[in-house]
């Protein structure tokens, strides 16, 4: 599984290189501006396919459909643990089938 602090840079990496038009679109902008850019880019991407941008992220770059699953609970694990929620109470609340 992909590391998870390399997530974010490669979807942000693998949604550029799909998106081609949107660097040639920002080539006078200073390197921090395109990034930022780029990152708004990527939100209003998942916005428009109803989906958080975490989410977006590992659609990105899962590498098959086990590992997404698996990147989605462990993403829900954290979210229930920083809530200091129940894995049970979390899922229930959230309609996730482990």
């Amino acid at each position: 599984m992909i590391p998870k602090e390399s997530r974010n840079e490669l979807a942000l990496d693998t949604f550029i290189k799909a998106h081609p038009h949107l660097l040639e679109e920002m080539k006078e902008l200073s390197a921090e501006d395109r990034q930022q850019q780029i990152l708004w880019a990527f939100e209003d991407e998942a916005e428009s396919r109803g989906l958080e941008a975490w989410e977006l992220a590992l659609q990105l770059i899962a590498r098959s459909p086990e590992e997404l699953k698996a990147m989605r609970l462990e993403v829900h694990q954290e979210v229930a643990e920083a809530l200091e929620m129940s894995w049970e109470e979390y899922c229930g609340f959230n309609d996730i089938a482990v």
